[in-house]
């Protein structure tokens, strides 16, 4: 199945616990129904540094989304991210924040994508970046997207669409900057947009458990906790309801105003409670 008719449409549930809300709201999304046989499944976190969440997506939330689709599925499943540190590699992000145990313990396997094969990629439509480089895998997967709500003091938010900035080989998109993607703060929006051009997310499941409210790696958290998960086929409409969940209004946002009507739709938003 396809999921284009589902433009504008966000799956939420209040959260009790993984066990408990997690299940339900995939299943309300239907999103077993929409993965091709065989294929490779990619789940993408969060795990930009070696914080705690809810600066990076809980261990314990990618563990069930794993055996929600190891019990529904034979689908190959890895977990893949490139981490933004310049002193470290992604796998001491695995390891620090319990993922390599996890992997370890469902038969998954963990994947740097700072150092795998990559491609590179044109569109004339893009002006930020008329070429792309991405990862193989990112381009041959069913992509699962899985951040965390957090405001961003540069792009306003960093939700789905941003976190598909771990695709990035750092090989192309340091550029002598503080951090492995830093070539990405300049016309952030623009950047963000043209990078989910070339490539968006399949599939999001956003945790909204807590948000940090000011910004991405340091200051408060939502008070009180927002305590949603929100799911969904339209990467536009995700963020658009993660922005109004941290009190942004997504019209604000650049790399939505840019997509919208394109990748997606910000406006208006049908929200289904599981």
């Amino acid at each position: 199945m396809k999921a284009s008719k589902q433009n504008g449409r966000v799956y939420t549930t209040t959260f009790l616990s993984w066990q408990e809300s997690l299940p339900p709201l995939l299943d309300k999304a239907g999103l077993v129904n929409y993965i091709p046989a065989g294929k490779t499944i990619l789940i993408k976190p969060n795990l930009v540094e070696t914080l705690r969440p809810p600066i990076t997506t809980p261990v314990k939330l990618v563990r069930c989304i794993v055996t929600y689709l190891q019990e529904r599925l034979k689908n190959p499943i890895v977990i893949g991210e490139g981490c933004g540190a310049l002193d470290y590699d992604t796998h001491r992000c695995f390891t620090e924040l319990g993922y390599t145990a996890m992997a370890r313990e469902t038969g998954v396997e963990l994947i740097d994508l700072n150092e795998v094969p990559y491609q590179q990629y044109s569109l004339p439509q893009c002006k930020r970046w008329p070429e792309f480089y991405l990862p193989d895998i990112a381009a041959d997967s069913f992509l699962l997207s899985v951040p965390v709500l957090k405001a961003h003091t540069l792009a306003g938010v960093t939700l789905t669409m941003k976190n598909m900035m771990g695709l990035a080989p750092p090989a192309h998109y340091h550029q002598g900057g503080g951090w492995k993607k830093a070539a990405f703060h300049k016309r952030v929006h623009e950047a963000v947009a043209d990078l989910n051009r070339y490539r968006s997310p399949d599939f999001t499941l956003l945790d909204a458990t807590v948000g940090m409210a000011k910004a991405h790696l340091w200051g408060p958290i939502c008070d009180p906790p927002v305590n949603k998960l929100v799911a969904g086929f339209d990467p536009v409409a995700i963020d658009s309801y993660g922005a109004a969940l941290l009190g942004k209004d997504w019209r604000k946002i650049g790399h939505l105003t840019d997509t919208d009507g394109e990748l997606g739709q910000a406006e208006p938003i049908t929200a289904i409670k599981a």
